[in-house]
C-alpha cells in the first residue's frame, strides 16, 4: 500500500491549518487507496444547561461539531474524496488519541497554526499531548504547506529507538523515488565550544560513524541517501536544511518515553523542529 498507510484519522476544527491538512490528508488517500476518518471534538459542558435558559442541550453542544464535520465533508467531496466521520465531546487529545486506537488509525494528521515566535515554541497543547500519548505516527501540516515525496530530510541520531523513521523513510524514498538527506546535530553553543572544543570533535566523529550504517542501508534498498553531521541547536539546523533541500517532508523517530518525559519531550527538539519547519513533519513511533 503506498505511503504504508491504511487507515488516516484527521483531526479537524475548521480552521485554516485543519483545512490545508484534511485537503492534504485527501491527497494521501487518493493516492494510497486508504481509508480516511475526520474527528471534530467539542467540549463538555459542566453544569447545569437550564439555568441558562437552554432547552436544547445536545443540539448546544453537538451543533457546532456538525457543522464542522459538514464543512469538512464539502471540502473531502471537493477533491473527489470519501470520508467517514465522529463528533466527539471531552478533552480534545484524549478524543483524537482514543479514537485513532478504536478505529484502528496508523496515522493521525493534524494542522499546525501560526508563525509568531511564541506559537513556534509551542507548537500547541493538543498537538503535543496526542503525539506523546499516541502510539500512531503524526503528521502536522503547516497552514500554507504542500505534501511531496521527492526530497526527504530524516533527522536522526543514529540510535536504535530511531529505527522505525528510517525505515518509513527508505520505503517512502522507494516508492516515490526520493532522495533523502539524513541529518544528525551534535549540540553545541558558544559557551560549550570555547570549553569543550575537542569532546565535540570526538562527538562529531562519533556521529558520522553511526551515520555510516545508515548510508549502507539506504544502498541495499536501493535509496539515494546522503548525510550530515551538523553543530548547533538541533531544531535551527534540521528546519535550517530542510529549507536549503527545498524538503517536502521531515521525517523523525520518538524515542518512546512515558509519563512525564514524553512530555517533556514536545518541549525541546521534536516540538521545536514542527513548530519552525515550513514543510510536514512526519513524526514516527
Amino acid at each position: 500500500m503506498a505511503n504504508g498507510y491504511r487507515k488516516i484519522l484527521v483531526a479537524y476544527d475548521g480552521s485554516k491549518s485543519a483545512k490545508n491538512a484534511l485537503s492534504l490528508a485527501c491527497q494521501m488517500a487518493r493516492e494510497g487507496g486508504c481509508w480516511l476518518k475526520v474527528v471534530a471534538v467539542v467540549p463538555t459542558y459542566i453544569g447545569d444547561l437550564a439555568l441558562v435558559g437552554i432547552t436544547n442541550v445536545k443540539e448546544t453542544i453537538e451543533g457546532p461539531g456538525r457543522k464542522l464535520l459538514a464543512e469538512a465533508k464539502s471540502i473531502a467531496a471537493s477533491q473527489g474524496t470519501h470520508i467517514l466521520t465522529n463528533l466527539e465531546q471531552g478533552e480534545p487529545y484524549e478524543r483524537i488519541v482514543q479514537v485513532a486506537e478504536e478505529e484502528n488509525c496508523d496515522l493521525i494528521v493534524m494542522g499546525r497554526r501560526g508563525q509568531s515566535h511564541l506559537e513556534r515554541e509551542l507548537m500547541g497543547a493538543v498537538t503535543a499531548r496526542v503525539i506523546g500519548h499516541t502510539p500512531k505516527d503524526v503528521l502536522v501540516v503547516p497552514e500554507s504547506a504542500r505534501l511531496g515525496w521527492d526530497n526527504l530530510v530524516l533527522a536522526t541520531d543514529g540510535e536504535p529507538q530511531t529505527e522505525n523513521a528510517l525505515a518509513k523513510a527508505l520505503r517512502l524514498a522507494g516508492e516515490h523515488g526520493s532522495t533523502i538527506t539524513a541529518i544528525t546535530v551534535v549540540y553545541t553553543n558558544d559557551e560549550i565550544f570555547a570549553l569543550a572544543h575537542e569532546m565535540i570533535a570526538a562527538l562529531v566523529n562519533k556521529a558520522k560513524g553511526r551515520l555510516e550504517a545508515i548510508v549502507a542501508r539506504a544502498a541495499e534498498a536501493g535509496v539515494n541517501l546522503h548525510t550530515v553531521v551538523k553543530e548547533g541547536e538541533p531544531h535551527q539546523a534540521i528546519t535550517s536544511l530542510a529549507r536549503e533541500q527545498k524538503a517536502a517532508l521531515i521525517v523523525m523517530g520518538t524515542h518512546g518515553r512515558k509519563g512525564l518525559g514524553r512530555l517533556l519531550l514536545m518541549g525541546s527538539v521534536t516540538e521545536r523542529t514542527i513548530g519552525y519547519a515550513e514543510c510536514p513533519v512526519l513524526i514516527v513511533h
